[in-house]
């Protein structure tokens, strides 16, 4: 109390009192023990009065909220007479008539303030009809789960994110019946500028905002303490209170060297933020691709699969990368794929954020230190801005060269240009389902994929083509850059997804100085739509409704066997399994179109769901649309596991690997590699179609195949 102010004398439920003047009648009641409830207010903070529940009884004609109303000179208080507490009554009764109860907070700790004041004036059942929001829950953050029907309009989250914080992320939407609490313009939680630093939770009474734990794990190990947490830079800002919440999510871990720390192909929940010492990030399974040798002249013929390097089985798309992709800040290099990682490295985002399986192995090159976390810790540290800010420096330092540089296409890229993008390029975060750009919308920007996939969809007659799943060390954007024209698809983020923006001033900056990048651009670009065209014209020659009921449209190229020529005699799948040492790639099984079955072999999926999730980006589509597997397949078997048609198979090979106990000493082991059904292409037809005594299996294009099919009965019926 500062001994020079002003007293002000009032008596406060009998009790004389003496403050200084501009104390409010709340505090002055609460310094001296008497209790007065209140939802919307908290010790030392700038009083706001809009839950009313403070309402005292001065004298006048009308109750007065303790919270915002000063004392006065000779002012008579009484807080808890009769009709005040009456009053109470029915306004916590009201707020009471729009919550639902028990609230989540009152599930998991049983403080939720509103409830117990409710019960302590022993409401049970509210009079009043409940309302209900049509916002209901917002799940898109992975660390604060929102309810917006338990928020009582309060504003204690926005203070504590503005006032506190100085986020300024929340604030009130809406008005009288339909107001509410929003973050940023309207947006869910997790598409938001929050940086989940907490506060807003910790500051709700109720159960709006609450704390979302990993659903169904716990790390291991001893608890951190908050404060030495705190003491990290990655953590400035964030609520300590949020952070004992989460504790149990968030680990320390000690290696020494030569420790692994994670195995590729392996899966997890977790990253790691490497805190001291170094580590190694490399690839133990071969390089090289499953190849099918041998010949195919006679019926009995007998091929086997092998691994082949690069040198040995030259793809000409494959000629010029220089990189692997993996779930770190750095690419390996292709030729010799190691790299290493040091203090302030996150590495296994991917992992943590969307469940796939581990890229690479990491092994302690020295004894170091990490932070184990789960994906609600690893959301809070990118949401942090002083981490985001690390992040990004990281990146234009250390990995926006060899990122560029990674793209075939950029690999002539000079050092004094991609010092001048250093500083202009701009790293986006984008949620699940999140658009980045939109088919029609004017293009002013260039994207290369940095995290996660990037889905490449565009609207056609019958539904949505789904022309790629773009993966770390992709780019898109650039057709409508070059040609001046609006986005030819919409482009959004499958899963957690960061891309880097390149200004498309900068772009074009770049196709006039490079005049190389321009050609293999326009090149690729010209491909791309000269095979849309194709692809546009097939289409409109069929009956889209009658492919889309079978599921036709998603193939680019089908197995069909003719039910009517066919005996069952099981020759093609025997005669797969022959041309791939017994792992066959076909089922006699699948969907029925008049009198073919569409046998179970690869698809060419329009929507090839195998290529989501892959760790190193191995599985891709081609230019021409072929499904196709890179030598750098760490055999997750994440592909197998995501195609709906059973078609992908894990085939093993033995291979020579480091012996963990010997360090620099080889061992036989068995690595296993992805396979599918390549169409035999080395040879004059399938090897099922070749083995077919009855002329029954065919490799068909389904639009030109059915579609003729469904000409010729169009016809048959309208000259009926």
């Amino acid at each position: 109390m500062n001994p020079a102010a002003k007293l002000v004398e009032l008596t406060i439920d009998g009790t004389a009192v003496s403050v200084p003047q501009g104390t409010t009648i709340f505090d002055a009641a609460r310094t001296h023990g008497i209790p007065i409830p209140t939802l919307c207010h908290q010790q030392n903070e700038n009083p706001v009065g809009v839950c009313r529940v403070c309402v005292v009884d001065i004298g006048q004609r009308v109750y007065a909220a303790s919270c915002i109303r000063q004392a006065e000179q000779g002012m008579t208080v009484k807080t808890n007479t009769a009709p005040v507490v009456g009053v109470r009554h029915t306004l916590v009764e009201l707020l009471m008539s729009d919550h639902p109860s028990p609230c989540a907070r009152q599930q998991h700790s049983g403080d939720c303030e509103l409830e117990r004041l409710a019960e302590q004036a022993g409401i049970q059942q509210p009079r009043f009809a409940r309302r209900t929001t049509p916002r209901g829950h917002d799940d898109s953050s992975l660390a604060i789960a929102v309810d917006h029907e338990a928020c009582i309009l309060c504003d204690r989250c926005i203070r504590g994110c503005d006032d506190i914080r100085n986020n300024w992320v929340l604030a009130r939407r809406g008005k009288g019946y339909q107001a509410g609490i929003a973050f940023d313009n309207n947006l869910p939680m997790g598409g938001s500028s929050c940086v989940s630093c907490g506060e807003c939770m910790v500051s709700c009474p109720t159960g709006a905002l609450t704390n979302r734990s990993a659903v169904g794990t716990k790390l291991e190990g001893g608890a951190l303490d908050i404060g030495a947490l705190l003491g990290l830079p990655i953590f400035k800002n964030v609520s300590g209170t949020f952070l004992e919440l989460n504790s149990h999510a968030i680990v320390e871990r000690k290696f020494r060297a030569g420790e692994i720390i994670c195995r590729e192909g392996d899966f997890g929940a977790t990253a790691f933020y490497l805190v001291d010492g170094k580590v190694e990030v490399y690839l133990s399974s071969p390089i090289a691709h499953v190849k099918t040798e041998g010949s195919a002249k006679g019926f009995l013929s007998k091929l086997r699969s092998m691994l082949q390097s690069r040198e040995q089985d030259e793809r000409t798309e494959e000629s010029s990368r220089v990189s692997i992709p993996i779930d770190a800040p750095v690419d390996l290099p292709y030729d010799h794929p190691i790299a290493e990682l040091g203090p302030g490295d996150l590495f296994g985002e991917m992992t943590c954020m969307s469940y796939y399986p581990r890229s690479a192995t990491v092994r302690a090159k020295t004894d170091c230190t990490m932070l184990e976390m789960l994906r609600n810790v690893l959301d809070i540290m990118q949401r942090n801005k002083t981490f985001r800010e690390q992040l990004d420096r990281t990146y234009r330092q250390r990995a926006l060269d060899s990122h560029l540089r990674s793209v075939p296409v950029l690999a002539s890229l000079t050092p004094d240009f991609i010092d001048h993008l250093r500083n202009r390029v701009e790293l986006l975060r984008f949620t699940p389902g999140q658009v980045i750009c939109t088919q029609g919308e004017p293009a002013d920007s260039f994207y290369l994929v940095r995290l996660g996939f990037v889905k490449v969809a565009q609207s056609r007659p019958g539904g949505e083509l789904v022309l790629a799943y773009l993966a770390r060390g992709s780019y898109f954007a650039e057709m409508s850059l070059l040609t001046g024209t609006p986005h030819m698809a919409t482009c959004s983020a499958l899963d957690h997804v960061e891309v880097v923006r390149v200004p498309g001033e900068d772009f074009q900056v770049m196709l006039d100085r490079f005049p190389e990048i321009r050609r293999k651009l326009e090149e690729a670009a010209a491909e791309h739509m000269e095979q849309n065209r194709q692809r546009v014209t097939k289409v409109a020659d069929v009956t889209v409704d009658q492919f889309l009921n079978q599921g036709l449209m998603e193939a680019q190229s089908l197995l069909i066997l003719d039910l009517d020529r066919c005996t069952r005699c099981d020759q093609c799948v025997r005669a797969c399994a022959d041309a791939h040492d017994g792992v066959s790639r076909l089922i006699r099984d699948g969907l029925r179109f008049d009198r073919y079955l569409v046998a179970t072999s690869c698809r060419q999926c329009r929507d090839p769901l195998c290529m989501v999730g892959c760790p190193v980006g191995s599985i891709r589509r081609r230019n021409t649309l072929e499904v196709i597997i890179e030598d750098w397949c760490i055999g997750c078997g994440q592909c197998a596991n995501n195609c709906p048609y059973g078609n992908i198979n894990m085939h093993p090979f033995p291979v020579e690997l480091d012996d963990p106990a010997y360090p620099g000493r080889r061992m036989a082991g068995v690595k296993v590699k992805a396979t599918s059904c390549d169409l035999c292409l080395d040879h004059a037809e399938p090897s099922c179609v070749y083995a077919c005594p009855h002329d029954a299996a065919h490799r068909v294009n389904p639009l030109e195949f059915f579609g003729g099919l469904l000409k010729r009965q169009t016809v048959a019926k309208s000259g009926k």
